[in-house]
C-alpha cells in the first residue's frame, strides 16, 4: 500500500524548495531577516574551522564582549564545530573575525545601530559606530553561516546596513495571563536576533497587575492571583534587555482598564461598588476617578515607585478604551465636570492626563499611551501610539499622521497586532510611512517606527511563541530593511528559514504545536493530524472568542486552534500550486498526490478521535477537507480530460465549498480558495 502521508510530505517539501529557488532570484540574494540596506554578494567562501576566533577592537562595553562570547555559543550550537576559543578577552592580531566598535552605545531611540561587514579570503571584518551596532552585525554574520558538502562556511559580501525606522519594538501583556521571566528572556534574545529595540511590558489591566509595589501592596494580594513581578526580577528583566541593546518601556493602564487596581483599591474608583478582578477579554467599566485627589497622590506615589525599576526615558499609561459608563452614572463626577466646563468625557480624560503628565515631568519621564490620549493642549513631549482599525482588513492612519502633522512623535501598530492570528502578508505589507503616502518631511520625522503586539487574552506561556514568531521577524523587517525590499513570496521563503534558525534561541515556537498534537493524538501517529493542521488556521480577528466570553482566564488553551498557526504551510503551498497549475508557469507541482492524501485522510482521524474527545471538534473540519479535496480530484480529471460535468455538479460542488467554510476546532480551512479557484476555471471551460 502506498504511504500517501509520506508523499504529501515529499510533495510539500518540493514545493518548498522550488519556492526557495524562484525566491532567492527574485529580490534577495542570500536568506537573511531583516534584509540589509546594502548587499554585494561575490565568489568564494570563508569557510569556519575549529580556530575560527573573535577579536574585538577599540571602544565598548562589557555588553559587546559578552555579546561576542554567545556569539561563538551560537556558531557552536548552529555547527557543532568544536570551536577552541570559548570567551572573547578582547583583541587578537590573527583573529578570523575582526570587530571594531568606535564608542560605547546608549539604549536609547535613535541611537546609531550601523554597521558594515567584508568578508573575503582573509576573513571577517564587522564594523561599526558602536558595540549595540557591532551586536547586530553579529546577529546578520549568524544568519550568513552556510553549509556545503566541504563544511560551514560564510559567503563572501560586503554589507552596508542601518535601520529604516527608530523605534522598532514589540508590546507583550502579562497581565491577562502571566508570562514567566524566563519565558520574557527568551523572546528578549528573540526580539535581538531580527533587531527590535524595544520590550513594551503592559504590566496592568483589568485582570491583574504584576508590577510588586512594596508601597500599595494590595495591588498584588488583592490585584491578582499571586503572579506579579518582583521588583528585583523587573530589575533583571531590564538589565538583560540592555545588555541585548534593547530599551524597555513599562505600561500601567489608567483610567480604564483599572479592575485589578480597584480590586485593590476601590475608594480610588468612579462608583461605589464591589470589585473583582475581571476573567474575560474585553472593555469594562471599571475607571479611575479623575476628579478624586487620592488618585493622583495614589499614582504620583505608584509612579514615583515603578520609574525607579525602568531608567528608559519612557513611561505608557495606557489611556485607551475608556467608555465613561461609570463616569456618566456618577453624580459628583457630573457636577465637577460642569463646575469646570468640562463638556465630554473625552475633555474629562484629557484633564485627567494633564494631570499625569505633570507628575511624570517630575520624574524626568515622557509620557506615553495609546492614542486616545491625544487632546489639544498635551505637551509635545507625549508620544502618541497608534492602533485603532488594528482587526481590520484595511489599516488606516489617521491617528499617525495626525499626531505626527502636530508635532508629536508616533508610532504604530494598527497592522501588527499578531493575537489576530492574520497572516504574515498583511502585516508585512503595512508599512508605517511609505513613500506613496503624502506626507510631509515634518510629519516623516516625527514617526518613529511600529510595535508589534501581543494581547494575551488567548495566550499563555506555552503559546505565545507559537503566536508570536515567526511572522514577527518578517514584521522586524518591515521596521528595519528599505521600503522597497517587500516581495511577499521572497519574504515566506526567508522567514521559513529563520523560523528554523531562531530555534537556536531556544524558541518554542515549533517544538510547542507539536507536544499539543502529541497530547491531542493519545498515543496514535500524529501525522494524520498534522497533514490537516497545516491546511488550516484559527479563526481571525475576535471571532474566535465571540463577545469575549466564550474563555475566561482558567478556561483551557492547549487545544487544536492553539497548536494551529497563522500561516497555513500546507495551505500555501498547494494554493500557490493552483496559481502555478492554472496559468501554465513553469516548474508546477502535481496537486494531485497531496489531494489524495487529504482525501483519505478522514479515516485515520477518526480512529484517534475515538480515543481522544478533545478533537471530536474537528470532526466536521477533517470530512469537510476530505470532500474538499476529492472534489478537487474530480475537478482535475474534468480539466485534464476535457469532459465537461452536468450543471448539477457545480451546484454541488458550490455547496460542498460553502459548507466546507464554517470553523471546526475553532480553525478554518485555508485550501478552499484553491479549489474554488479550480472549480471556476472548470466553469469557465465549460461555458
Amino acid at each position: 500500500m502506498i504511504d500517501m502521508r509520506n508523499i504529501y510530505r515529499q510533495y510539500i517539501f518540493s514545493i518548498l524548495f522550488s519556492l526557495v529557488i524562484v525566491a532567492a532570484h527574485a529580490q534577495t540574494a542570500l536568506p537573511l531577516m531583516p534584509y540589509p540596506k546594502e548587499v554585494q554578494l561575490s565568489e568564494g567562501k570563508l569557510y569556519l574551522t575549529e580556530e575560527t576566533s573573535l577579536s574585538i577592537n577599540g571602544k565598548y562595553s562589557d555588553r559587546l564582549s559578552k555579546e561576542g562570547t554567545q556569539f561563538l555559543r551560537q556558531l557552536v550550537e548552529q555547527t557543532g564545530l568544536f570551536i577552541n576559543q570559548s570567551k572573547v578577552v578582547g583583541a587578537i592580531d590573527q583573529a578570523t573575525i575582526q570587530v571594531q566598535s568606535l564608542a560605547v552605545g546608549q539604549v536609547e531611540i535613535g541611537e546609531d545601530e550601523s554597521y558594515t561587514i567584508q568578508i573575503d579570503q582573509s576573513g571577517v571584518k564587522l564594523n561599526a559606530s558602536n558595540d549595540i551596532g557591532a551586536s547586530r552585525g553579529l546577529m546578520t554574520l549568524l544568519q550568513l553561516v552556510q553549509a556545503d558538502s566541504k563544511g560551514y562556511y560564510w559567503p563572501h559580501v560586503a554589507i552596508d546596513d542601518e535601520p529604516r525606522f527608530r523605534w522598532r519594538g514589540m508590546m507583550i501583556d502579562p497581565s491577562r495571563h502571566f508570562l514567566p521571566v524566563t519565558d520574557l528572556k527568551r523572546n528578549i534574545d528573540a526580539m535581538a536576533a531580527v533587531k527590535l529595540n524595544v520590550l513594551h511590558l503592559h504590566l496592568s489591566d483589568d485582570q491583574g497587575f504584576r508590577f510588586e509595589s512594596k508601597v500599595f501592596p494590595k495591588l498584588n494580594s488583592l490585584g491578582t492571583d499571586g503572579n506579579y513581578y518582583s521588583q528585583e526580577e523587573l530589575k533583571d528583566i531590564v538589565d538583560y534587555a540592555s545588555q541585548k541593546g534593547i530599551l524597555i518601556v513599562p505600561e500601567i493602564d489608567v483610567p480604564g482598564h483599572a479592575t485589578a487596581i480597584l480590586t485593590a483599591y476601590p475608594e480610588l474608583g468612579s462608583k461605589d461598588t464591589t470589585y473583582v478582578l475581571e476573567r474575560f477579554a474585553g472593555i469594562f467599566d471599571p475607571t479611575l476617578d479623575p476628579t478624586n485627589e487620592e488618585v493622583y497622590v495614589f499614582l504620583d506615589k505608584l509612579f514615583a515607585e515603578i520609574v525607579t525599576i525602568f531608567p528608559g526615558p519612557y513611561f505608557n499609561i495606557g489611556g485607551d478604551e475608556n467608555l465613561g459608563k461609570h463616569w456618566n452614572e456618577s453624580e459628583h463626577i457630573q457636577k465637577f465636570m460642569k463646575k469646570n466646563g468640562i463638556k465630554s468625557n473625552h475633555e474629562l480624560q484629557g484633564y485627567f492626563n494633564l494631570r499625569l503628565q505633570k507628575i511624570l515631568a517630575q520624574y524626568e519621564k515622557r509620557m506615553m499611551g495609546w492614542e486616545e490620549i491625544m487632546i489639544d493642549d498635551l505637551e509635545k513631549s507625549a508620544l502618541i501610539h497608534s492602533w485603532k482599525g488594528a482587526w481590520e482588513k484595511a489599516t488606516p492612519k489617521q491617528s499617525l499622521y495626525k499626531a505626527a502633522a502636530e508635532g508629536y512623535q508616533t508610532i504604530l501598530s494598527n497592522g501588527y497586532y499578531l493575537d489576530l492570528m492574520l497572516t504574515t502578508e498583511s502585516s508585512y505589507l503595512v508599512d508605517p510611512a511609505p513613500k506613496a503616502d503624502n506626507l510631509s518631511d515634518f510629519q516623516r520625522s516625527n514617526i518613529l517606527g511600529g510595535e508589534i503586539c501581543m494581547w494575551s487574552e488567548l495566550v499563555i506561556p506555552q503559546t505565545l511563541e507559537s503566536r508570536l514568531w515567526p511572522r514577527a521577524a518578517a514584521i522586524a523587517e518591515r521596521f528595519w530593511s528599505p521600503e522597497e525590499i517587500k516581495d511577499v513570496e521572497d519574504m515566506y521563503d526567508r522567514m521559513d528559514h529563520i523560523s528554523l534558525w531562531l530555534e537556536n534561541f531556544d524558541l518554542k515556537h515549533i517544538s510547542e504545536p507539536n507536544r499539543i498534537i502529541r497530547k491531542l493524538a493519545a498515543g496514535h501517529d500524529t501525522e494524520p493530524l498534522h497533514l490537516l493542521l497545516d491546511m488550516v488556521e484559527p479563526m481571525k480577528g475576535y471571532t474566535r472568542n465571540p463577545g469575549g466570553t466564550m474563555y475566561n482566564t482558567f478556561s483551557p488553551y492547549t487545544k487544536w486552534v492553539d497548536a494551529a498557526t497563522a500561516d497555513a504551510p500546507g495551505a500555501r503551498a498547494f494554493n500557490n500550486q493552483v496559481d502555478c497549475y492554472l496559468n501554465s508557469k513553469i516548474g508546477c507541482q502535481d496537486l494531485k498526490p497531496v489531494l489524495e492524501s487529504l482525501a483519505e485522510n478522514h479515516d485515520q482521524i477518526m480512529k484517534i478521535i475515538a480515543d481522544s474527545p478533545s478533537l471530536q471538534e474537528i470532526q466536521s473540519l477533517s470530512a469537510n477537507a476530505s470532500r474538499v479535496a476529492s472534489l478537487a480530484l474530480e475537478t482535475l480529471d474534468y480539466l485534464e480530460t476535457n469532459s465537461k460535468p452536468k450543471s448539477k455538479w457545480f451546484v454541488d460542488a458550490k455547496d460542498i465549498l460553502n459548507e466546507a467554510s464554517e470553523q471546526g476546532g475553532r480553525t478554518e480551512l485555508q485550501v478552499i480558495s484553491g479549489v474554488s479557484d479550480l472549480v471556476t476555471a472548470l466553469e469557465g471551460e465549460v461555458k
